[in-house]
This record gives C-alpha cells, structure tokens and sequence, in this order.
C-alpha cells in the first residue's frame, strides 16, 4: 500500500503517529510525509529563512531512519489558510504524486491555527485530487480513500477509535523525534521542557487504554465516500 502523512510542521508527524509509519515500512508499504509549513517561526533566536533550511533538513534525516519519503509545501508558519486555492493546490499534488491508499493528518479540532487549516485543507484536497478534469502542476487524478486523525498534542479533546501498537517502535520514534534538534534543544534549554518525554509518556498513556506498553492513537474521518470494510492501519 501506499500511506500518507500530512502534517503541519517538520516534527508533527513524528510527535504523534511515525510509531505506526514505521510499523507501515516494516510491512512492505510506501511510505510518504509532507509536511505542509517548513517550521520557520518555532525559534526565538534563529532566524526565519536560516530556520526554514534548518527545520526541512532536519525533516529529512529523521525520515531516512526508517525509510520514509519526506516533502514539504514550504509554506511559511501562520501563513496557512485552508481557503487558499493555491495552497490548495499543493497539497491536492502531493496526493497525486503519493497516490495514496490512506492518508493521515491533523484532527480538526488541533491545538493551533495552522494545524487546524492543514486538517481542512486535507480533507478537501482529498476529494478535489479525485476529480480529473480538475487541473494542477501534477497530471493525474487521486483515489477517494480513508482519512484518519491522529492524536491532537498531549490527547487533549480526542477520544480514540483506533489503536496503533507501537511497543516495538518507540525507540525509533524518539530518535526520530530528536532528529529536530533545533526544537527540542532549545525546549530544553530555555524552557525546561522535556519534549522527547512528553512524546514518550503520551504514548505510554495511550497504551494504557489498549493493553500495550506504547501506543498512537487515531479517528476515522466519517465521510462518504471515504470508508472502507478492512482495516489499514497496521
């Protein structure tokens, strides 16, 4: 199969479902996560355009630990906006170019503004990619096919229907995780947050609710015609 991961910023998807993208590598699928903003606002210090190289780079190294494509719509943070036709646009060719036979992304109701207006921004690209008379830069048209919602940061308001075990891949995650140094370091050192460990600890609550030592947890977006009778996430 093919999966695919839109997240908002260069370490959203590590933070919250790459346990089960892993999982997905292990069992023979395509793996690919785009990250939608490149992450140049999230530093005090840095710089915005030497933080955007920065933060893409890092995106990329966590990704080869476990042999995921990695792209990004480069669009600046807070400049997300879920009625932008061209932004849009590229995400509807990412889902063209992906091919995918699920994708997942924020859930609507995420903590900030522009993971709210990547979750819209998702779920309607992901009927638009379908449509074949609909042209962008890539020329081919995109299955309708299920969307799942992962974990909102630290599980606040989201009330899983859907469990990942990730026992096996916790580790890998959390190396992942902290291939985003320019984020989890500073977090460290001048905000005395631990953010590997908030990550970690999420994960092992989520496991609480599903007799597994560490778990990611998702919905399904119920919407017709997104639905299907077997289970895809591994």
């Amino acid at each position: 199969m093919n999966i695919l991961a839109i997240g908002c910023h260069p370490d959203d998807i590590e933070i919250n479902c790459v346990g089960t993208l892993i999982k997905c590598v292990k069992r023979g699928d395509n793996v690919t996560v785009c990250h939608v903003c490149n992450g140049n606002m999230g530093h005090e210090v840095i710089m915005p355009d030497e933080l955007r190289k920065i933060r893409i780079e890092e995106a990329r190294r966590a990704g080869a630990m476990a042999g995921i494509k990695v792209v990004t719509c480069d669009i600046g943070d807070l400049d997300v906006y879920n009625q932008s036709k061209e932004q849009r646009d590229l995400v509807i060719d990412v889902i063209r170019e992906a091919d995918p036979d699920l994708i997942i992304t924020h859930a609507p109701n995420d903590y900030m503004l522009d993971h709210v207006a990547v979750s819209k921004l998702v779920f309607d690209a992901s009927f638009a990619a379908s449509v074949p008379h609909y042209k962008t830069k890539v020329d081919k048209t995109a299955r309708v096919v299920p969307l799942y919602y992962m974990d909102n940061l630290t599980g606040v308001d989201f009330i899983p229907t859907e469990y990942v075990d990730v026992t096996e891949e916790i580790d890998l995650k959390l190396e992942m995780l902290e291939c985003h140094e320019s984020q989890l370091k500073w977090m460290r050192d001048h905000d005395n947050i631990d953010f590997a460990d908030m990550v970690k600890t999420c994960a092992k609550y989520r496991g609480y609710q599903c007799n597994a030592a560490y778990a990611e947890a998702f919905t399904q977006c119920l919407a017709y015609p997104k639905m299907q009778t077997r289970r895809l996430l591994p």
